[in-house]
């Protein structure tokens, strides 16, 4: 190795870049700056282009450092001359001759000699040790027998092992080889596999489940927006909203669901399913609570002015709401808020006969031993009732 063929090497790296840089955008242009995943699509680029791979640890050490104080075996730069558009390494360096640079006799050697020295030195690692061991292991079995004083019927009889000639030596199965080569591109390959199945197995092992609710007396769709509460557990329950006559989707990899439902015209209820056994789709009934929806039919009614109908109307409402109601209005500008308001002036408000009347929505509504003891409710703004 001369400091010639160093340079050379330096000038080799650089149309590597340059080859790779035609058709890839790794995350720097300058080749000893690349790391993890422009390594690995540079390996897998050389293996394509040129059918032959290098280590990481090879990338490291001769890419990361420059110049370089150690050239490459003769097979990477070959290899690496071959992925750069040229025949071998001789011939890359044959095109880049420095003023006054003569190549050795032993460059002019062609690459097909190149390759069969190549294949024979690495023949030779697998050989003996000493290539005469069969002849002097004969000859010292010859001259114990001869050291022998006793008599012919006495000496034992040692049949020589035959050794096997080096050529005779099976080669190496090119199976053990394919595997060592591309080791790293079936390591690689599995773990961007765990990785991925890591990464999506909520989706992978998810199922989805589709539960719709309607009213038990009447039938029909809910009138209410639902509040569904998923407990799961050692962890803070999920809320979801439901609007009327839609139904709710929950994707899960659990075995059970337990789920509270509210609403404000209907009674609570606590489903718990084991969703081993459970189908996919449901329909749940929810018992409504006539006293509630007795209160908001009262309280929306339209008595049309008429004095007897609202004297009607304030009667029921006197019965059903207790005394001691909170009651409460929702606004949706920052000014108010929300405001309390006493069970005459709700039942004043209610019937007053006014158009916001119209848009008036219960939010909940709680009941006690026969009376509603809480009422949270809205009147929405013409645009936002009918957007």
């Amino acid at each position: 190795m001369t400091d010639l063929d160093l340079l050379h090497f330096e000038q080799l790296k650089k149309d590597v870049q340059g080859q790779y840089l035609k058709e890839h955008t790794p995350s720097h242009d300058d080749i000893s700056k690349w790391k993890g995943i422009d390594i690995i699509y540079f390996q897998e680029d050389l293996r394509k282009k040129a059918k032959g791979n290098i280590s990481e640890k090879s990338f490291y050490t001769y890419f990361k450092t420059s110049p370089v104080t150690k050239l490459p075996r003769i097979d990477m730069l070959n290899l690496l001359s071959i992925y750069a558009g040229y025949d071998s390494w001789y011939e890359f360096k044959k095109q880049h001759l420095f003023a006054g640079e003569l190549l050795q006799e032993n460059d002019n050697l062609e690459e097909e000699d190149i390759n069969e020295l190549e294949k024979a030195v690495s023949e030779a690692q697998d050989l003996p040790k000493t290539e005469f061991s069969p002849k002097k292991e004969e000859n010292t079995i010859q001259e114990i027998t001869d050291l022998q004083k006793t008599t012919i019927d006495n000496q034992i009889v040692t049949k020589n092992t035959e050794i096997p000639h080096p050529s005779e030596i099976p080669p190496a199965l090119p199976e053990k080889n394919f595997f060592k080569k591309n080791a790293w591109a079936l390591v690689t390959s599995v773990l961007i596999a765990i990785t991925g199945v890591l990464g999506f197995k909520d989706v992978l092992f998810s199922k989805t489940y589709k539960y719709c609710f309607t009213d038990k007396d009447r039938g029909v769709a809910v009138i209410n927006t639902l509040e569904i509460r998923v407990i799961k557990q050692n962890e803070s329950p999920l809320l979801y909203k439901i609007k009327p006559g839609e139904c709710f989707y929950y994707s899960t990899k659990d075995k059970n669901i337990k789920m509270q439902i509210n609403a404000p015209f209907y009674e609570y209820m606590e489903i718990n399913r084991n969703l081993e056994n459970a189908p996919e789709e449901e329909m749940i009934e929810l018992k409504p609570d006539d006293y509630k929806m007795a209160v908001n039919y009262f309280s929306v009614k339209d008595a049309n002015g008429n004095p007897e109908l609202l004297k009607q109307k304030r009667s029921q409402l006197e019965n059903l709401i207790s005394n001691n109601a909170v009651i409460y209005q929702v606004y949706d500008n920052n000014t108010y808020g929300i405001e309390r308001l006493d069970k005459q002036k709700y039942i004043t408000l209610v019937t007053t006969p006014t158009t916001s009347l119209k848009n008036l929505s219960v939010i909940e509504m709680k009941k006690d031993k026969g009376k509603i003891i809480s009422i949270k409710f809205k009147i929405a703004s013409t645009d936002e009732k009918n957007p």
